[in-house]
């Protein structure tokens, strides 16, 4: 990633609040690593977990002052923005259903956001958020993380240089096994918030990895999903959550897509694919093996591009740390949707021009429109399959 531009703009780190992510969550410790990776934050005050007696303990733990360390979002937000050392940005990494509250009071607040997706559960709620995002003028980061794989972003480059072509065709799976397992039943009682609709939001499966794809195909190839045709779904018997969804797609350039995610595919770990097919070649990158990117041209021979490898352009050589042949992985890739934000924030506070290369991070329009095809995806789901517009 190069020199720190944010010191070289603000002459110091920028000052980091996070809300949720405690201990024992896998997501709360990758945003704290993403943050530090490339020494551009410095976490300063939290709330990280909503048992305050907990939140307390945890927060100094983490080595955060007594006195910075909050058992409510709200009260930290109002007292950072009181303090002339108080945070710059305030990270959310909560169940679904608050994700909106605390965005929007830490955006009245005059803190920059960054959001773990997806954005909100209803689109009521995306379409206010997204609103009150532009009218802030405020950066709001959505960490949509591979995004920052090296090699998603030369796909994306790749598209917008041409050398693909007109995409025709697009497919993209995401596939987990962790629910396949018929003798592990679902929760019951005291649901995990994942498992209750009114906080993890009406799909488990589309709002937990189906988001995911939906937003790594606008990414790597600029098109928005015009229609969808989709069945939504539990294939374990007995299973009240989705743990299924399968879809056709149309682009707004006429493409053709299919989209499949399940979490209850026996013996499959996290395989994240996707195939973007143009008039002049195909592009196909797997999450378990980030490092590889195979181009297959229509008219010369399979090509493979590694990071820093020879054909890697800026977009990707600025997502890797280290030299060609050596592997970088899922915290990285994290890191670098965080660094970007860290360079578009510092250059808004210092009244600065920023490298467009920064500017890629998901933001609140990625989120609105991947809520939104969440719920399109349901509503085609619940009238038979039929073709409905998104």
């Amino acid at each position: 990633m190069g020199l720190n531009p944010v010191l070289s703009m603000l002459g110091r780190r920028l000052r980091l609040a996070v809300i949720g992510g405690g201990p024992g969550s896998f997501i709360g410790e990758m945003h704290r690593r993403a943050a530090r990776l490339d020494d551009r934050y410095e976490l300063v005050a939290g709330v990280v977990s909503s048992n305050p007696e907990r939140a307390i303990r945890a927060g100094i733990e983490l080595g955060l002052s007594a006195d910075r360390v909050f058992g409510d979002p709200v009260e930290m937000i109002e007292q950072e923005a009181a303090r002339k050392d108080g945070a710059d940005v305030v990270a959310i990494m909560t169940p679904n259903d608050s994700h909106y509250q605390y965005s929007v009071v830490a955006l009245k607040h005059g803190f920059d956001v960054i959001c773990d997706k997806p954005m909100t559960n209803t689109l009521e709620n995306a379409e206010a958020l997204h609103q009150k995002v532009l009218n802030s003028g405020l950066i709001f980061c959505l960490t949509h993380n591979y995004t920052g794989y090296p090699m998603v972003r030369q796909a994306r480059a790749m598209v917008e240089s041409g050398q693909v072509g007109t995409i025709r065709l697009v497919q993209v799976e995401y596939v987990q096994g962790g629910k396949a397992d018929e003798n592990d039943p679902d929760p019951s009682g005291d649901l995990p918030w994942r498992y209750d609709p009114v906080k993890g939001g009406p799909s488990l499966v589309m709002g937990d990895i189906g988001t995911h794809a939906h937003n790594l195909v606008r990414y790597i190839t600029g098109l928005d999903v015009s229609e969808v045709a989709a069945e939504v779904g539990a294939i374990v018997p007995g299973r009240l959550v989705d743990d299924y969804a399968g879809a056709l797609l149309r682009f707004e350039n006429g493409a053709r897509g299919i989209f499949w995610v399940t979490q209850a595919a026996a013996g499959v770990e996290n395989c994240l694919r996707i195939r973007v097919s143009g008039t002049k070649g195909s592009l196909e990158w797997m999450q378990e093996i980030p490092q590889v990117l195979e181009f297959k041209p229509i008219d010369a021979p399979a090509q493979t591009r590694t990071p820093n490898g020879p054909g890697t352009l800026p977009l990707a050589a600025r997502a890797s740390r280290i030299v060609a042949g050596h592997p970088e992985g899922f915290p990285s890739g994290f890191a670098n949707i965080y660094s970007d934000a860290a360079e578009a924030i510092a250059a808004r506070r210092a009244g600065v021009e920023v490298d467009p290369l920064a500017m890629t991070f998901p933001n609140s329009l990625d989120g609105l429109l991947g809520v939104r095809f969440v719920h399109k995806v349901i509503e085609s789901s619940e009238a038979g399959g039929r073709w409905v517009k998104v």
